[in-house]
């Protein structure tokens, strides 16, 4: 006998009716770096979901998590067929939502997205088929026998919104701007409804991640607002696009990605943006201060700037940034609140004599994922006197794992020198404890390898800063990498200027690396990744995350003078640092 239907109400996102079969997970997913754009199979492979195939499914995900450029291959998969039929989640993602809301306007294709909350999402495991109508989902064991079918491929019209509009807002919306800032202006009312904003505000700065090459549908969008008149009216700066656009012939990339990739970089900056082309926008000059209000999309980008700098943005998805910088208003909603940037969680953290750099990138991935969307107030490093680059290192791992905008660490982060003042008392959780074991076993997850030998040490995920090239000149100082092992380093070009300026990149370019500017490893492939290489070594773990589903390759995860010793042998020692070696010992003492 078929079980019976179960029937929940939720909140409808994106409106529509589709059905298929359930596709279940939970734990939030990373659209970029996670899916493949041009297929919809899931390619994180440390995801449940990994090897699956999304194209006709419905699928369930607490949320999104990771990239603010999920909005942009989820919108590629709207275009090319591969898109799931619906989304259910446990709660509303702005990143995904964004990414169904630009196909509406580009492609007049989209699907339907229904948030149910977390307690109803628990029951869908183990459902074989789902149905959304509006905000209804229907759940059944197997696909029912009629032959209802799903439609939601046109536009939903624009309904005006109840957001209280100025003067200025109203002349956007009524064209009196053109074309591409009233569409701009719709898109982020739009947004503003489903996060809950009664009013838009003001904005000093954005930062671009929708310029990152996703497929013909990204170039679509960004020539579409070129067509339409497109003129940033605040100071915009660009993240890494997908190829170094000086070099990227010289590098051997194929003209399929290099053309279109480098087309998209010039439509940006053809509607006022600045050359920037950097995942660390915090490294530049015009970094916001603290309290500014802004518009930084870019994940690792997102977390410096609300947690170190102090500035306040949400973790805008791609496409939804340059809507925002053509009107120069955004949703007054989340980080920009100070509620909004208060504490839900505490994380005790048990700090280790002896760590070395690959302490904080380790630790931000491993906190990352134990907090989900909550924000964290980390306590147990007030005495530890991290550096920028220790936080810049924690900050790229935590927002890989992790979808909150923000993190608190007591005494060191500028709203956390008094902790008390960032915890929300009313609804924070039970501390979490963060001991040696756990980040041993996150370094186990890092490190995909399954041999010592390396091909490729990667540097530079987020880019590199001025200050690590000063660090990686003393350690290649007098030294000559392996002649089978590539080095190669990703930066922003103003960073490369002040350390060439500095005198740090004779004795780097001496020791044989290759110097990459505008891209960033996450779009770097073949062939500055040998097709004959098999494993990478990195001190990233964002990109120790990413890079096996990305390139294919296996990853060790390591410090910068782990790297460098490995490009001299071209050997890594497959074993956890010394600082979790007393930990290694009682459990299995091998890794490769």
């Amino acid at each position: 006998m078929p079980s019976t239907p179960i029937r929940l109400q939720g909140r409808s996102l994106v409106e529509g009716a589709a059905e298929g079969s359930l596709l279940f997970a939970d734990v939030g997913l990373s659209f970029w770096g996670g899916v493949d754009p041009a297929t919809g199979e899931v390619i994180d492979r440390h995801h449940p979901l990994s090897g699956e195939r999304l194209a006709g499914r419905v699928l369930a995900i607490p949320s999104g998590r990771g990239s603010c450029t999920g909005s942009s291959v989820l919108m590629e998969l709207i275009s090319n067929g591969h898109a799931p039929a619906a989304l259910v989640l446990a709660e509303a993602d702005e990143i995904l939502t964004l990414g169904v809301l630009v196909a509406e306007v580009v492609f007049q294709r989209s699907l339907p997205v229904l948030c149910i909350g977390s307690e109803a999402f628990s029951g869908l495991r183990g459902q074989g088929f789902g149905r959304i109508e509006g905000n209804r989902l229907t759940l059944s064991g197997l696909r029912p026998n009629d032959q209802w079918r799903g439609e939601n491929t046109c536009a939903q019209p624009f309904r005006p919104s109840s957001i209280c509009l100025n003067e200025r807002d109203q002349a956007l919306l009524d064209g009196v701007h053109g074309k591409a800032a009233q569409v701009a202006i719709k898109i982020v009312l739009r947004m503003a409804d489903i996060q809950g904003a009664g009013q838009l505000l003001d904005i000093t700065q954005a930062h671009i991640d929708g310029c990152i090459y996703t497929g013909p549908a990204s170039l679509r969008f960004a020539e579409q607002l070129v067509q339409w008149g497109a003129k940033v009216c605040v100071p915009t700066t660009l993240n890494s696009i997908s190829v170094d656009q000086r070099r990227w012939r010289e590098l051997g990339v194929d003209p399929a990605l290099g053309e279109p990739a480098s087309a998209l970089g010039d439509a940006y900056m053809a509607m006022g943006a600045q050359l920037s082309f950097t995942c660390a926008p915090y490294l530049l000059d015009t970094a916001p201060a603290a309290g500014e209000q802004i518009v930084w999309a870019e994940s690792n980008a997102v977390v410096y700037a609300n947690s170190v700098l102090g500035a306040r943005t949400q973790k805008y998805p791609d496409f939804l940034d340059i809507c925002i910088a053509l009107c120069g208003r955004a949703p007054l909603a989340g980080c920009h609140l100070d509620d909004q940037r208060k504490a839900g969680l505490i994380v005790e953290v048990h700090r280790l004599e002896s760590a070395d750099d690959s302490f904080y990138p380790l630790l931000g991935y491993h906190v990352g994922g134990l907090t989900g969307r909550r924000i964290p107030l980390i306590r147990g490093l007030e005495d530890a006197a991290p550096t920028l680059d220790d936080l810049k290192a924690f900050g790229a791992a935590f927002a890989t794992t992790s979808a909150a905008p923000l993190f608190h660490i007591a005494g060191v982060t500028p709203e956390a020198i008094d902790p008390a003042q960032v915890l929300d008392h009313d609804t924070v959780l039970p501390g979490k404890t963060v001991d040696a074991t756990g980040l041993l076993a996150s370094w186990r997850e890092l490190n995909s390898a399954r041999h010592r030998h390396v091909d490729v040490v990667s540097l530079g995920n987020p880019h590199f800063s001025l200050s690590e090239f000063a660090t990686l000149a003393n350690l290649c100082a007098g030294r000559t990498r392996h002649p089978d092992v590539v080095v190669a380093i990703t930066c922003g070009r103003a960073v490369l200027e002040q350390a060439r300026q500095a005198g740090h990149l004779e004795a780097i370019e001496a020791f044989g690396a290759t110097l990459v500017t505008d891209t960033c490893w996450c779009m770097l492939g073949e062939p500055v990744i040998p097709p004959a290489a098999t494993t990478l070594m990195t001190n990233s773990a964002k990109y120790a995350h990413y890079a096996p589903g990305l390139v294919g390759r296996g990853v060790h995860f390591a410090s910068l003078g782990d790297c460098v010793e490995a490009a001299c042998t071209a050997t890594a020692s497959g074993q956890p640092p010394q600082w979790l070696q007393p930990i290694a010992r009682k459990g299995n003492p091998s890794h490769v």
